[in-house]
């Protein structure tokens, strides 16, 4: 397929089908943009769409986000999993600022050294915010250049797809393009073709929650932001070994999402 072609089956798909209404393709702000990236990743859209509203109601800037309380945001969080992403949005939030005058960069290499911003995310930024051509390469987006560009073939690297990416994105308006690619990425998911993604180097299959550690991580944060809690309390009230707990318990201080005063377990 030549590249002309490909990208006018993008376009036509996504002006008769695209997601024009997600409230986070109606804004600029990078804040904003940044809240609605970190919710989407693992989590399915029509989740994050309520949750994103509400965050965004309780922390409307990132000047808002910074100064909240920690076990404030990790409310807010609930229901969507994997709480670390909460954590890095809030020290993100923080470092922005603090070290940039509350103005997120407009660089690659700057966005990345922000906590929990990895190249995709920082792409992200620069695209949807301030239009700014950047590759992007994430789960959607590989999925249509491997569908198009690589059928039958299998371990395909990143490497083989960001030179079309490149030529491809164009320099007049990523911000549209990306969405296009999103979104036919999506539906590529659903067209009974089978996930295209899946034939990529990079690809690693998400592990059930339920019977996981996510689970019980996500249950110990639970009790811990209801009321402080000490270890024995936990364990007793989960049900699981006392190592599993001691573990746990561990890895969130690590993370500095909680603290232990005393015997108790508390958010910091």
């Amino acid at each position: 397929m030549s590249l002309d072609t490909f990208k006018k089956t993008i376009w036509d798909y996504y002006k008769k089908y695209g997601r024009h209404d997600l409230p986070w393709r109606k804004t600029k702000d990078p804040y904003r943009i940044l809240v609605s990236e970190m919710m989407l990743q693992q989590t399915q859209v029509s989740r994050v769409i309520p949750k994103y509203k509400n965050f965004l109601k309780k922390f409307p800037t990132v000047e808002a986000l910074a100064k909240a309380p920690l076990r404030q945001v990790l409310i807010q969080w609930q229901g969507l999993g994997y709480n670390r992403r909460a954590l890095y949005l809030k020290k993100c939030a923080e470092k922005v600022v603090t070290d940039f005058d509350g103005k997120f960069p407009k660089d690659v290499k700057t966005l990345v050294s922000l906590p929990g911003i990895g190249p995709a995310t920082a792409g992200d930024i620069l695209a949807f915010a301030y239009n700014i051509p950047v590759p992007i390469i994430e789960t959607n987006i590989r999925s249509v250049f491997i569908h198009f560009f690589f059928p039958n073939k299998k371990k395909i690297s990143d490497k083989q797809i960001l030179p079309l990416i490149g030529k491809t994105m164009g320099k007049g308006n990523p911000r549209e393009w990306y969405w296009a690619l999103f979104d036919y990425g999506a539906y590529l998911k659903t067209s009974g073709s089978g996930n295209p993604s899946r034939r990529s180097a990079h690809h690693t299959k998400q592990s059930p929650f339920k019977g996981s550690n996510r689970q019980i991580r996500a249950r110990i944060l639970r009790l811990i932001l209801e009321k402080p809690r000490t270890e024995k309390e936990i364990t007793k009230i989960l049900g699981q070994t006392p190592s599993i707990v001691a573990k746990n318990l561990a890895s969130f201080v690590r993370e500095e999402t909680i603290v232990k005063r005393k015997s108790r377990f508390q958010i910091r």
